[in-house]
């Protein structure tokens, strides 16, 4: 493995890595909100279950990478 690969390999779980993963995940929840306004507005049931599923998705995600961020033992006081 060269030493970028591993450098990269290593990024995903750094402090930087994890908040970057936030912050894309979360960002996923813009792309789910405008789904759930045209599902509403065209009366799609299916997209609507679709646009729910997927946010079940990003909460799930952000769980996830908060539970991961707590096990590094970030000292941020908004992480408490």
């Amino acid at each position: 493995m060269s030493a970028m690969a591993k450098k990269a390999k290593n990024f995903k779980k750094s402090k930087t890595g994890l908040y970057v993963s936030l912050g894309s995940t979360a960002f996923g929840a813009i792309s789910v909100a405008k789904q759930v306004k045209l599902a509403r507005e065209d009366g799609d049931t299916l997209r609507l279950i679709d646009a729910a599923v997927s946010a079940a998705a990003i909460v799930t995600g952000l769980a996830i990478l908060y539970r991961e961020l707590k096990r590094l033992g970030d000292d941020d006081v908004l992480l408490g």
